[in-house]
């Protein structure tokens, strides 16, 4: 589900609803009070939770999930609201800025993060000190936020990237597909050669690079306090120098830098491309898709720090009910209810101790297999590569700047600095 954190932070209503509804006061003494409430009372009464578009799908597992509560609380009463997926951001914001969000709500981290910023979410580790100890490092880190103190969500359900090699193209082509890249030099010299034995009829590199591509090669995109871009660096340049030397010489196709460009998943789909990205089960999708090509391809881990894409669980500071509120998050991120959630679809669960579940870590032995585990020992230090104080007219800035650069329009180092320029001034209005 695309995050659309524009919708909360650049419609009007954001600074005026949520501060005049009393929410964005910075109530440090209050905030303090609702995290001991939550860390020390009794779980009792009332207490609701919103979804995200998991009706009528995963019905029933939401339902036996809040059974399963009921029963370890009794007396206590859950309302689940869920939301559709379309509006999802509106809707969210609509509910902060008339107070009314319910006590546990499901917030990406680029949804939380508007709402952080105005004060409305309770600092979760503050209410629970085990949270850094039971859940991956990742999606923790994924709920901190540049300039603010706190942790403002539960991680729940994850997934990262792996990468999925054609063996059939690479064998054919002089590649080994048991040494697949495992860098961007090695992407590079690999592709020259397939270029070569294909005549430059298949492609290795089939697309663009982006900010987690900075990040992977140790450029800081975002100061520390949160006020201003840092990805125009020596370093940034050469690696976009690379791609354009590359681009240049025909290692990539040449509609790769257009909005028009099918993608480098579809490319592989129809056996164009040698090497795609995607989540831990890619292979069992392409088997739907692509029937013949699903036994042939090669996984292999993520180049640099894989990906991290999360779903959370949030709480508003402002909930009635604090401790059944953490009590209720907990419960729903707990090892047991993620995995069942992960036996039914294709995510993984945020916590350590599901590191020693069998489904995750251990293979059956077919490429598929091996794919799903090697993405969840991924998730191990996989991180949030691109702030999310990126929003899309940033996103489409740093797309065409890079587009220019790797054309040869303009400079790397120009094409930088004007990416920098441009979203710093989207990031200060």
């Amino acid at each position: 589900m695309r995050r659309i954190w524009a919708a909360l932070t650049t419609t009007a209503l954001t600074a005026a609803a949520l501060t005049g509804c009393g929410l964005g006061s910075g109530d440090t003494k209050n905030s303090d009070s609702v995290a001991s409430a939550a860390a020390t009372g009794e779980v009792k009464g009332k207490v609701s939770i919103q979804t995200w578009s998991l009706k009528p799908k995963f019905t029933d597992y939401m339902q036996g999930v809040i059974d399963g509560f009921k029963k370890k609380y009794p007396g206590v009463e859950v309302d689940w609201l869920d939301q559709p997926g379309e509006g999802y951001a509106d809707k969210v914001l609509s509910q902060a800025a008339s107070g009314t969000l319910p006590d546990v709500v499901n917030l990406p981290p680029d949804f939380a993060f508007p709402l952080a910023r105005k004060d409305v979410l309770l600092d979760v580790a503050k209410a629970d000190p085990k949270l850094a100890d039971e859940y991956v490092a990742g999606g923790v880190d994924a709920y901190r936020y540049h300039g603010y103190q706190g942790t403002f969500g539960y991680p729940w359900y994850l997934n990262t990237d792996v990468n999925y090699w054609s063996s059939d193209l690479l064998g054919k082509n002089g590649l080994d597909p048991a040494k697949p890249p495992a860098n961007l030099d090695e992407l590079i010299a690999q592709a020259r050669v397939m270029k070569e034995k294909s005549g430059g009829q298949t492609y290795l590199m089939s697309r663009k690079p982006g900010l987690g591509d900075l990040y992977n090669i140790g450029v800081k995109i975002l100061a520390d306090d949160g006020k201003s871009f840092t990805f125009n660096t020596p370093e940034a340049a050469a690696l976009l120098d690379k791609y354009r030397d590359a681009f240049k010489d025909g290692l990539m196709p040449n509609g790769v830098l257009t909005d028009t460009y099918a993608g480098n998943s579809k490319l592989f789909s129809a056996g164009t491309a040698a090497w795609t990205t995607g989540g831990g089960n890619f292979i069992t999708s392409l088997a739907t898709d692509n029937p013949t090509l699903a036994p042939k391809v090669v996984p292999s881990p993520a180049m640099g720090t894989p990906p991290l894409y999360v779903q959370g669980l949030s709480i508003p500071k402002n909930t009635k009910n604090p401790a059944a509120a953490v009590a209720l998050a907990r419960w729903v991120t707990s090892p047991e209810n993620q995995a069942a959630f992960a036996h039914l679809t294709s995510v993984f669960p945020s916590t350590k101790a599901s590191a020693n579940d069998p489904f995750f870590s251990k293979s059956d032995g077919s490429n598929a297999g091996d794919a799903k585990v090697m993405a969840f020992n991924s998730l191990a230090k996989a991180q949030l590569i691109q702030p999310v104080e990126v929003d899309d007219a940033m996103g489409t800035i740093v797309k065409q700047q890079f587009a220019l650069a790797i054309s040869g329009q303009t400079s790397s180092k120009q094409a930088l600095d004007t990416a920098v320029e441009q979203c710093d001034k989207l990031l200060k209005g």
